[in-house]
Parts: C-alpha cells; structure tokens; sequence
C-alpha cells in the first residue's frame, strides 16, 4: 500500500481490508473509516527473533499493527519524512528512524559488525549509534523520519560513498559498510562526527543522507 505524501512532514495511507501495515508509536495523526491500532508485541514481521534483536540493540521502537477499513495520516514529531519504494531488495534503516511500513515486508535485524568488523562495532560505541540495524525485505512502502530534509546518493563500484555515520538514514542494495578513523585514536577524543569517522558504504545500491546530525 503506496503512502501519499502529504507535505515534508506528513503521509497518507490507504488501508484495506485484509490487508495490514505497522507503524511506530504515537505516529498516527488522524484517520477516516474503520481502523484499528494494536500494539504489536511481536516486534513486526520479524517475530520474536526480531524483537529480541532489537531489544538487544536497545532498537525496540514499540510498533503497533494497524488494520481496518478507511485512510491514515501519519507524522511524528515534527521530522521530515522520507518514502522508500522497495521491489524485491532489501533497506537496511535505523529502527528508531521507521514511522510506517507495509505490513507484507519481511523484518530482521542486522548486526552491523558483521560487514564492518572490529571497526563495524565502534560505530555503536563511539558515536551512539546502533550495533543493529533493522532491514526490511520484499515489495512495499517504508516511511522513514530523518532533521532537515534527506538525499538519496547512489554507490557504485567505482564510486563509494563516505558518510557521517549520524546522518546515515538508511541504504539499500548490494552495499558493503565499513567504518574509518579520519584522526588518530589520541585526536578522537571527544569527538563523534564526521570528522573523526566516516561510515564508507561500497558496491551497488544508494544510501540516505539527513541534512542533520541530529539523533531522533
């Protein structure tokens, strides 16, 4: 169920009987017809495995189901809002960064060391971002929060992307990630932004880019 973007800062959603997406707590704004929001307790499509994840990853973004008849407005906080269009590919997204998304994706959870090894995990430590990153697979729509507007940059083999791992948004493709020291360990202190790290992402694919540091 495509979502129609309202303004920078809100989506519409068509839902249908029989038919079910999940959003993120408290982003529903208004609704017509007859529909419902359950909490899931489930943590989505993933199941328990998923929520596990997530929890591990201190990523459990309370989702709720919602199902029904009728049209629903989605925002949260003021963010800008971002739609993603998958048709068969994988997005890989920061968990606390969904606001809604079909119900027929698939959701896991990907511990970002295992692309970028030991420098991978000081991502998490060092500029608070997460050690997971929730990915969702298979045909659908995903609406993603972002500060201050976002872009989309392709990565091609030739041409890899390096980006500051606070504003990383989301990717997706066939992408490698893989963190670097731009300073030496002694002039790291204190410092969690682009100057220090940047988060390279290589292969084919694209990645989204917030035009703010600033974690939600």
């Amino acid at each position: 169920m495509p979502f129609r973007e309202i303004n920078f800062k809100m989506v519409e959603a068509q839902i249908q009987p029989g038919q079910r997406m999940f959003s993120q707590r408290g982003a529903m704004l208004a609704y017509q017809g007859e529909v419902t929001f359950t909490p899931n307790v489930q943590g989505g499509q993933g199941g328990f495995t998923s929520m596990i994840g997530r929890r591990i990853a201190n990523e459990a973004a309370p989702l709720m189901t919602v199902e029904g008849s009728g049209t629903v407005m989605f925002g949260h906080g003021g963010h800008h809002i971002q739609v993603i269009n998958l048709s068969g590919d994988t997005l890989y997204v920061e968990a606390d960064r969904l606001l809604a998304f079909d119900g027929t994706l698939q959701q896991g959870t990907m511990f970002m060391g295992s692309q970028g090894g030991v420098m991978g995990m000081v991502r998490g430590q060092v500029t608070g971002q997460g050690l997971f990153t929730t990915t969702l697979k298979g045909h659908g729509a995903v609406a993603v929060m972002a500060h201050g507007g976002v872009i989309e940059l392709p990565i091609t083999p030739d041409r890899p992307v390096h980006v500051d791992p606070q504003a990383y948004v989301a990717h997706h493709g066939d992408v490698r990630n893989k963190l670097s020291t731009a300073l030496g360990w002694r002039d790291m202190v204190g410092r969690g932004s682009g100057e220090a790290f940047q988060l390279e992402l290589s292969g084919n694919g694209a990645v989204f880019v917030q035009a703010s540091e600033e974690k939600l």
